[in-house]
């Protein structure tokens, strides 16, 4: 495999780039996060890889389907697109804790961000996950990443246990963003 050069920042979905709605797949509900844009065309203006990584167990116990979830993530993609943002891609883990337990994709695991890294040929050691629960943190840190919490009280469980700690913690994305950005110069592609 060839040396990969390019850093990402993968973002979690609910809480993180929009308003969490248990199971949402109605675009209507979709709202983004305080400063997410914002964040997000900081992150893309200093180079970075914008990947979205995102637990769905909506899907493994059926409260909604494949083309429901699609239409939700296609709008969610759109919205951004029209404010200038661009998502490099999007990987979403389908299973269930109880229906598939001990998935490789879902998050703590690193699955889903090592899926974008094959795909982009991202650099992890000069990466960012980004999210609102502890679990993301551990996914970040478990695929070579340095982890953001947004501190927006969707933790519930505070354990801070070996791979959970947090690197930087944020009240929004922007916040995020310019300690992210702050930390490294300018990439060039």
């Amino acid at each position: 495999m060839a040396l990969s050069s390019t850093p990402a920042v993968f973002l979690d979905k609910d809480g993180t780039l929009v308003h969490d709605v248990p199971y949402n797949v109605d675009p209507k509900l979709v709202r983004l996060t305080p400063f997410a844009l914002e964040g997000l065309r900081l992150l893309q203006a200093h180079g970075y890889r914008l990947v979205m990584v995102s637990n769905q167990p909506g899907l493994a116990r059926g409260l909604f389907d494949r083309h429901a979830l699609s239409r939700l993530l296609s709008h969610l993609c759109a919205l951004l697109q029209a404010h200038g943002v661009r998502l490099d891609s999007v990987h979403v883990c389908p299973h269930s804790p109880q229906l598939t337990p001990g998935c490789g994709c879902r998050k703590p695991a690193p699955g889903l961000l090592r899926q974008a890294a094959d795909l982009h040929g991202i650099d992890m050691e000069r990466s960012w996950m980004v999210g609102d629960i502890l679990d993301d943190v551990e996914a970040g840190h478990r695929a070579g990443c340095r982890s953001v919490l947004l501190d927006v009280g969707n933790e519930t469980l505070w354990d801070l246990s070996q791979g959970r700690v947090p690197d930087v913690r944020a009240a929004h994305l922007l916040e995020a963003a310019l300690a992210i950005t702050s930390t490294s110069q300018r990439i060039t592609s």
